[in-house]
């Protein structure tokens, strides 16, 4: 765990607002398109729900989603063509025991 790439990625406020996304998925984004194809929201959400829910460019929320994941904030899984993202609850538990010990 690296705290300033965490820092970093939490200073915008898109990418805390998909963090609070990803922790309850289903609140969030319709289950019925993966549900027909047979994917749960504990594989991830699409980039392009998250992109789609954000109405920032697919770009940017690439952009995004990669800086969270080189800070270990997120994981991502290839499922076939589509690319599917979750919270990576290991790295904010340690990040938060970080702050909690640390600060």
């Amino acid at each position: 765990m690296e705290p300033l790439l965490i820092y970093k990625a939490l200073a915008n406020e898109t990418r805390r607002q998909i963090l609070d996304w990803l922790k309850d998925p289903a609140e969030h984004f319709d289950p019925a398109p993966y549900l027909r194809h047979g994917i749960e929201f504990k594989t991830g959400v699409c980039v392009a729900d998250i992109q789609g829910k954000s109405g920032l460019a697919q770009s940017v929320i690439s952009s995004y989603l990669a800086t969270m994941q080189k800070a270990g904030l997120v994981e991502s899984e290839r499922v076939g063509k589509w690319t599917f993202y979750r919270r990576n609850e290991k790295t904010i538990r340690e990040f938060a025991d970080y702050i909690r010990n640390e600060l």
